[in-house]
């Protein structure tokens, strides 16, 4: 079944919500710089997953997960305020891995192109096992 067309506007309305409100309201000193990638929300909007991905090193993304962590109630409060639906969804945060899977995608990609040099180069200096003609040539028939 499809995403309807109010679920997706009401996902769109809590990522720019969620993403003012950080920039704006949560004065946390743990929050490191933070962008919102994704919202999904279930069909009844009791539910809204939030990905977000964090610049800087695993500390910075642990300190991160933790000041949203806490700061979830106020969030919460503000997409409420911001919706004016009858249902505020609750907020769960999920860290993206989007940044690890493009650098893992550029590594393998590294790697095949590697690979093919080495294929290529292996083909620029390969000789044919036959000599210089390895195809059969006919034979002169004997006469006649």
């Amino acid at each position: 079944m499809g995403k309807s067309h109010r679920v997706a506007k009401v996902a769109d309305r809590i990522k720019v919500v969620v993403a003012q409100a950080l920039e704006n309201r949560i004065k946390d000193p743990r929050l490191g710089f933070v962008t919102i990638t994704d919202v999904r929300v279930t069909g009844d909007l009791q539910q809204a997953s939030i990905f977000y991905t964090v610049l800087g090193d695993d500390e910075a993304r642990a300190n991160t997960a933790k000041a949203l962590e806490s700061a979830k109630g106020v969030l919460r409060t503000e997409v409420g305020r911001e919706l004016g639906t009858r249902v505020v969804p609750t907020l769960t945060f999920f860290v993206d891995a989007l940044s690890e899977t493009a650098k893992n995608f550029e590594d393998l990609l590294d790697q095949v192109k590697k690979h093919d040099e080495e294929i290529a180069h292996l083909r620029d200096v390969a000789k044919p096992i036959g000599g210089s003609d390895p195809y059969r040539t006919p034979r002169a028939r004997e006469a006649e």
